[in-house]
């Protein structure tokens, strides 16, 4: 995997990403402390441990890029912009919620900042997004559409299907594989014949790179190369970031984590916003008082979350039907 040199990003913006990456850990942590408290319902899959791939890649985007997510997906959503607000209420079954309270954390979607959409099914978002990437090169403005999934899914049929058509249209999508080494409890080693997805991009005739998933600099590069790639007309691109999620595959207690300690242990210490915040130290761009600063509007904007969540009200009964459509 090659390593990340120093990015071509104004210190600002470089305290920016750490603090996306902040506000997705501390969001995850809240939503587990309350799943487990009983205040959330159905299911939440956090997004602790990758939130470099969220951010690296969305910072390469604009607003009007259009991107889709998984069923682990907050990280994507507040790295493209999404309000924490809408999201906790989402997450807590609220009217105000993105999808007023009906969908749940696997859900979120929010058209207006090119988030598309969550999905719960492993895969299912691959084709919507290239969909999207078509739609993006008839527009003929310059728009690109990410798709972000995970090892398993590159297993599945839209994977191949999806990149196949991209490839032969030109289409221009980033395929982001976000490699944590497991498909639920499911080891990669046992599924996958091959160490690197990335090189089944050599099938299609398209660009396939592996990088550090943990290092954002490192994928903040390999997306904004690929998206220059993509609206100057060359095509897709399949980026491969390996990365590894430290919690278990969703926070319901109790679960069994068959992954091995130790391998849990050496991710650990890959930890990536750790790696950030040591490198904008050693830069001279980040001090205690900075930290404390970020962390502190970070918890601020948290609590107002909460706040807003519990003060909303959850759907009423005759509201079921509202928003469903049926042939």
């Amino acid at each position: 995997m090659p390593t990340s040199l120093s990015p071509n990003l104004a210190p600002d913006k470089q305290r920016e990403m750490l603090r996306q990456m902040l506000t997705i850990r501390r969001f995850e942590e809240r939503a587990s402390a309350d799943y487990n408290a009983g205040k959330i319902y159905g299911v939440v899959h956090c997004y602790i441990g990758e939130e470099a791939t969220a951010v690296g890649v969305c910072t390469a985007l604009g607003r009007g890029d259009r991107i889709i997510s998984t069923h682990r997906g907050h990280g994507h959503c507040i790295a493209k912009g999404a309000d924490l607000n809408r999201m906790m209420a989402e997450l807590y079954g609220r009217q105000t919620g993105y999808c007023k309270g009906k969908g749940g954390s696997m859900h979120i979607a929010d058209f207006g900042i090119g988030m598309l959409g969550a999905n719960g099914i492993v895969a299912g978002g691959i084709s919507i997004i290239t969909g999207a990437g078509l739609a993006a090169q008839m527009e003929g403005k310059g728009g690109v559409a990410v798709s972000f999934f995970g090892d398993g899914a590159s297993n599945a049929g839209p994977f191949h299907e999806c990149l196949n058509i991209a490839a032969t249209w030109k289409l221009p999508m980033l395929y982001v594989c976000e490699n944590n080494l497991h498909a639920a409890q499911t080891s990669a080693a046992q599924t996958h014949a091959l160490p690197d997805v990335a090189g089944r991009a050599a099938g299609y005739g398209i660009p396939g790179i592996v990088v550090d998933g943990n290092d954002v600099f490192a994928v903040y590069q390999a997306a904004n190369a690929a998206v220059d790639r993509a609206r100057s007309g060359g095509g897709p691109t399949l980026i491969e970031c390996k990365t590894y999620r430290q919690r278990a595959h969703t926070e319901r207690k109790g679960q069994a984590d068959p992954r091995d300690k130790a391998e849990v242990d050496a991710w650990m210490r890959k930890d990536p916003i750790a790696l950030l915040e040591r490198r904008l130290r050693e830069q001279g761009e980040l001090d205690d008082a900075g930290l404390q600063s970020i962390e502190g509007d970070i918890m601020a904007a948290l609590e107002a979350a909460i706040a807003f969540a519990e003060a909303s009200p959850f759907p009423l009964p005759e509201h079921a039907t509202d928003d469903v459509f049926s042939a």
